[in-house]
């Protein structure tokens, strides 16, 4: 068990590090971001109407997510307010319960007022949820209830599910701004 966590905490680690020079990461990262996101509202009525209505979404286009009891996910994100890219964000996280697998994902959230988008700004990003999760290679379903969704006016959409996870667990996450 313990060679297990070690090495999805090894695996998480090298994604993190392996990364390209800032500049090239800002430009990619919105570019795929803004990607994500207009395919997320071209197939998802709910998701379109929120983004008209949102003062900001911040999209993580791509999420890397392993498991076996213990878990890990690790992904970086764009903040766009009004249409713009404002700000670029780490999100980490780590979970413990039924799981097994590994997948990626893509994952949105939607502030709907200034109240909410503060929070994402001043209380560095904490988050503690749970929610059960199935995805079966590139089709998946994912429900996502967390201290954030539901009392800080802020929805959550998990999109683009690649790879083959299932389980039930509580999860913690730490959405970290990376441009600062």
């Amino acid at each position: 068990m313990n060679r297990i966590l070690v090495f999805l905490a090894a695996a998480l680690l090298a994604l993190a590090a392996a990364a390209p020079p800032a500049g090239a990461v800002d430009a990619s990262l919105s570019r795929d971001a803004r990607r994500a996101l207009d395919s997320l509202t071209a197939t998802n009525s709910a998701a379109r109407e929120l983004r008209q209505k949102a003062k900001a979404v911040l999209v993580f286009p791509r999420m890397i997510k392993a498991g076996f009891l213990f878990g890990g996910q690790i992904g970086d994100g764009v903040l766009f307010e009004g249409g713009k890219a404002t700000g670029y964000y780490n999100s980490v996280a780590a979970s413990y319960g039924l799981q097994v697998g590994g997948q990626t994902f893509g994952y949105a959230l939607f502030f709907m007022n200034s109240g909410a988008l503060d929070y994402l700004k001043k209380s560095s990003g904490w988050e503690i949820g749970s929610g059960p999760s199935v995805v079966v290679w590139d089709q998946g379903m994912g429900k996502s209830f967390s201290s954030t969704t539901l009392t800080q006016d802020v929805y959550a959409f998990i999109f683009n599910q690649k790879g083959l996870m299932a389980g039930v667990g509580i999860q913690g996450s730490k959405i970290t701004r990376i441009d600062e």
